[in-house]
């Protein structure tokens, strides 16, 4: 396309490690955009985010607090990006990140910054502490999932479980314990690096599916991708998979967003038993996934629909995609100059 109009976006989730954040995969999305010419401004957490140092993807970088620093102390720092930057659309990749974002952005639409992000209660409502009220309200089949704060909650509640059990974070991280004393490990592991509160879910044995989704938060579902797990980390993160031609996987996507209006992207985890080929849902994550550049590869481009929508140009609901795609994830060594990692730690961006 010509004359493409140029805009800038803002996108976090920089850590493309072996666990990556979305957020590299999401600028590659928008740097292949047909409509826009995007400059991307990359919002790090930690210095040593490997996308700070991609330069052929990323424009610049400005060093952010972690959310636990405050409403407050986020809003002074993205006040200042915003006067050197003029950023259009922000783009948040990380469930951590997402509340404060949610608050922030009343104030930062004032700003001229448009996001695509879920209300606090549509956050809330799909927590996986709350995920057996989701899925009930939506008809989905969810494991047997309990919340425990302490690990006297932890043993007794241990008690109704068969092993092996699914131990997991509030946000990240899912471990599975064949025992209580591994289940007691994996919880001191996970509220060390997450906080409390600590999900123990029913271990479901079969194949794992997962869907990426976008939604315009009127309950329109403006394309989804689905795929099959083919290899996984240590972690259970994807580091292979196929996209699929699945009807009844398309439908609980159009499902989910249609009840829930849901605004901008999602990734639905689900697990279909060995046995019984019954669909189970694991966890409903609030924002892009790391592989969605695999619906890139099928002729969707997710980024860029939703900063289209943001920016009130006509999205056109894709219902077709691309069968058959995989994609593979692979790490390399990038040689990268000490005088950059020197001035995001004394100055905070470059």
């Amino acid at each position: 396309m010509k004359n493409k109009k140029t805009i800038t976006v803002a996108v976090t989730g920089l850590n493309a490690i072996d666990s990556p954040g979305p957020g590299i995969a999401v600028i590659r999305g928008l740097k292949e955009s047909n409509f826009f010419n995007v400059r991307i401004i990359g919002l790090a957490y930690e210095i040593l985010e490997p996308g700070i140092y991609m330069d052929e993807l990323v424009d610049k970088v400005y060093q952010i607090p972690v959310p636990s620093s405050g409403f407050d102390v986020m809003l002074e720092r993205l006040k200042y990006i915003q006067e050197k930057e003029n950023i259009d659309v922000l783009i948040p990749n990380f469930d951590a990140e997402l509340m404060t974002f949610i608050k922030l952005k009343p104030i930062l639409n004032k700003m001229g910054i448009k996001m695509l992000i879920p209300t606090k209660e549509q956050f809330e409502e799909r927590l996986k502490g709350e995920l057996n009220e989701f899925g009930e309200n939506l008809g989905i089949k969810v494991p047997k999932s309990e919340t425990v704060f302490t690990i006297n909650e932890l043993e007794e509640t241990l008690d109704d479980f068969d092993y092996p059990v699914v131990i997991k974070g509030k946000f990240y991280d899912a471990y599975i314990a064949t025992n209580t004393e591994q289940a007691k490990n994996f919880f001191y592991k996970i509220s060390a690096k997450w906080g409390a509160p600590i999900i123990i879910q029913e271990f479901i044995n079969g194949n794992e599916f997962n869907i990426t989704a976008l939604g315009d938060g009127k309950g329109n579902l403006l394309g989804a991708v689905p795929m099959r797990k083919t290899f996984l980390t240590d972690k259970g993160k994807a580091w292979a998979g196929i996209s699929i031609d699945d009807p009844k996987l398309i439908k609980m996507a159009n499902n989910v967003i249609s009840k829930t209006k849901w605004a901008g992207g999602m990734e639905i985890e689900l697990i279909k038993e060995e046995k019984t080929n019954e669909l189970y849902l694991l966890e409903i994550n609030p924002r892009f996934p790391a592989w969605i550049y695999l619906a890139n590869g099928c002729g969707q481009n997710h980024p860029e629909m939703l900063v289209k929508f943001l920016m009130g140009e006509k999205v056109d609901p894709i219902e077709e995609y691309a069968i058959g795609k995989m994609f593979i994830r692979y790490s390399y060594d990038m040689i990268c100059d000490l005088d950059k990692y020197e001035k995001m730690s004394i100055h905070g961006e470059v």
